[in-house]
């Protein structure tokens, strides 16, 4: 039977199935560095997001009691902040302003309202973040700091 025949035996099948595969050293480096890309990828993402989230989850603290928040309808609070930089913001203790105009002088008068003289007593607002146009402290010698010590 000559050697370039098409037909195999059952002995050059087996040597075939022993021999092992020669890959080209190229090949054997790019296989192994998709893995270690995908991997280091991976972790710079997961550092990403988790400092996203700890940044977005983590509440400032004022150095004074009260703070003034401006919201994006005018409306300008009094209060004590909790939460803020979280997606639920709380005031407490809440104060606003109202202006009072006299009918004869025609002259306004300020004065600080503490919230919960309304008919539904709100004791605390629970504030949208994203209504939320900035917040200041509130000096503890200024004339609103002085108001809200004569009001409790």
């Amino acid at each position: 039977m000559p050697e370039d025949s098409a037909v195999r035996t059952q002995e050059d099948v087996s040597i075939e199935h022993r021999m092992p595969v020669q890959r080209p050293k190229i090949a054997q480096k790019q296989s192994r560095a998709v893995p270690i890309l995908l991997f280091c990828i991976l972790v710079v993402l997961s550092i990403g997001l988790f400092e996203e989230w700890r940044t977005r989850t983590a509440a400032v603290t004022f150095p004074t009691p009260y703070q003034a928040v401006l919201l994006s309808n005018g409306g300008v609070f009094y209060g004590k902040l909790e939460g803020y930089g979280t997606p639920h913001p709380v005031l407490m203790q809440v104060y606003y302003v109202v202006t009072n105009t006299n009918a004869e002088t025609k002259q306004t008068s300020n004065v600080l309202v503490k919230r919960g003289k309304e008919l539904h007593s709100p004791d605390r607002m629970y504030l949208n973040p994203n209504q939320i146009v900035f917040v200041e402290t509130v000096g503890t010698g200024s004339r609103v700091a002085q108001l809200i010590s004569q009001a409790q």
